[in-house]
């Protein structure tokens, strides 16, 4: 009896509950349905504890910049605790530290300076001036120094990844569609430049004639740091896209770079041989043959290595591409074939640029993110290589007067050349006077001049600081003057057309020149 009133006693309290329940919810404004939710609430809410926010006191750029000046004196007490006196005044280390980040500074002060209607300067001019300063300002440079190995090693670095870039940015379809003048563009001003500039600096600065025409092929190469972003610029506002003028100069500013290093190799394979002018001919086809076999093999095996199926496959051929170039490139100064590392470089990053299609984007960017690491390293270090207390009076003066009478020979070459290609006289005049900036081929080759006498010629090394002197006074004249005409005069001389996106190029007219 007891156990069944029991169970009457806890179906009845049940039935209290369901019934309970029943009316709280089914009058939710009461109370007691409000007390059972914030109590059922408070009960499954997890307790959060009570945590102290301070406010940073600073923020913004200002924050940025302190963070990461604290990583870099982080990063050099590391090194310093690795190698000692390396990364202290005087030491290597610092040396390159020193200029690098001057580099940059120098390259972001530059890009502040914003002039109404006047396009930006390019940055690479604002590191040329911060390398120079270091070098010239005494209490600077007796703490900043770099060792000559070191400075020699880091440039045909970024002289092989300038390669690189010029071969993955040949564009075949381009080629095809622009290749009579595209072909004469690449050729014909570089060539013409060239034999002007030995002729010029022969009777002007008393340079011998292999030294000219190596000086002239340091001259003889446009910038494409200059030209393809002023006119992939112009290319999307829609100026010059309906004759094709921004793909042409792109185009043809590769194929100028490379048949300009390809010219200075081989005069610099001639001035520093010690064999007759013959021998000299023949080992310079023969560096160009080995260059372009082993070019090709390599460029093959990058196709097939690595396979489709692997992971993180840019990265891979990037790092393939780079440290086989680099290799390349550094092994052939080592063995004295100057112009084959150069050759294999630029033919080994065409064909691997022509079968990986669509993957070339992503190991492009790659590359430059490399360069532009090695960037500031570069200008900066040939900007350290100008001393003015060692320049002579006239010197200065000679210089400029050859530059500029082998420029005004390049423009009027590159205007007759594109007479016949179906442009009218405003666009012939930009094109001749866009193809004047110099910047990154000079800023290598005009030091690896300077760099091979020391090493195997000291009795050469007045002939090599004035290549050097005159690669750097045209960086200093031609790149911000070639990089505001561009800016400048591209806008109101050629024609807009306002849909570029839809627009297609009429290049039947340029196929048959």
């Amino acid at each position: 009896m007891h156990t069944t009133e029991s169970k009457t006693e806890s179906l009845d309290n049940k039935d209290f509950v369901t019934s309970t329940s029943t009316e709280i919810l089914s009058d939710p404004n009461s109370n007691v349905y409000e007390e059972t939710i914030l109590s059922k609430t408070e009960e499954t809410k997890p307790q959060k504890k009570m945590r102290m926010h301070i406010p940073s006191p600073l923020k913004g750029t200002l924050n940025k910049f302190i963070t990461n000046g604290v990583i870099l004196l982080m990063i050099w007490c590391i090194t310093w605790s690795l190698s000692g006196p390396a990364v202290l005044p005087g030491g290597n280390l610092f040396g390159l530290l020193i200029v690098f980040y001057c580099a940059i500074i120098g390259g972001k002060l530059l890009q502040l300076i914003r002039i109404p209607s006047v396009p930006p300067l390019p940055p690479l001019l604002g590191m040329l001036l911060a390398g120079f300063i270091i070098r010239n300002v005494p209490f600077i440079s007796k703490h900043v120094q770099v060792h000559n190995t070191w400075s020699s090693t880091l440039r045909n670095i970024a002289l092989t990844i300038i390669l690189i870039r010029a071969g993955l940015g040949l564009d075949a379809k381009a080629l095809k569609h622009l290749k009579g003048v595209c072909l004469r563009l690449s050729m014909g001003p570089c060539i013409m430049e060239a034999c002007s500039a030995a002729v010029f600096s022969h009777f002007i600065m008393k340079l011998p004639w292999e030294w000219g025409f190596l000086l002239g092929f340091v001259l003889g190469a446009v910038s494409p740091a200059i030209v393809v972003p002023s006119m992939l610029l112009l290319q999307e506002n829609g100026y010059g896209v309906e004759k094709g003028i921004p793909t042409l100069l792109v185009a043809a500013s590769s194929l100028d770079d490379i048949l300009a290093i390809t010219g200075f190799n081989t005069c610099l394979s001639i001035v520093f041989s010690s064999g007759g002018i013959l021998n000299n001919i023949v080992s310079s086809f023969r560096d160009v043959l080995i260059g372009v076999l082993v070019g090709t093999i390599l460029g093959l095996f990058v196709h097939f290595f690595p396979s489709k199926d692997q992971s993180k496959l840019p990265l891979k051929r990037a790092f393939l591409i780079l440290s086989m170039c680099v290799s390349a490139v550094l092994g052939s100064q080592r063995t004295g074939l100057h112009a084959t590392g150069g050759l294999c470089t630029l033919v080994m990053s065409f064909i691997a640029g022509t079968t990986w299609s669509e993957e070339k984007i992503r190991v492009q960017s790659f590359v430059t993110a490399a360069w532009n690491v090695f960037q500031p390293l570069l200008f900066g270090l040939v900007g350290s290589e100008i001393s003015v207390s060692a320049l002579e009076p006239n010197t200065i003066g000679v210089c400029v007067a050859t530059l500029s009478l082998a420029l005004c020979v390049r423009i009027l070459t590159t205007f007759l050349l594109v007479c016949f290609a179906g442009f009218n006289f405003k666009e012939k005049i930009f094109i001749a006077l866009s193809w004047i900036p110099k910047a990154t081929v000079q800023a290598v080759l005009g030091p690896l001049a300077l760099e091979t006498a020391r090493r195997t010629a000291p009795h050469l090394e007045a002939y090599s600081k004035d290549v050097m002197t005159v690669a750097f006074l045209a960086i200093l004249i031609t790149a911000p003057n070639g990089a505001l005409i561009i800016g400048i005069w591209g806008p109101k001389i050629l024609t807009r057309h306002y849909n570029p996106n839809k627009i297609k190029l009429h290049l039947s007219a340029l196929e048959h020149h």
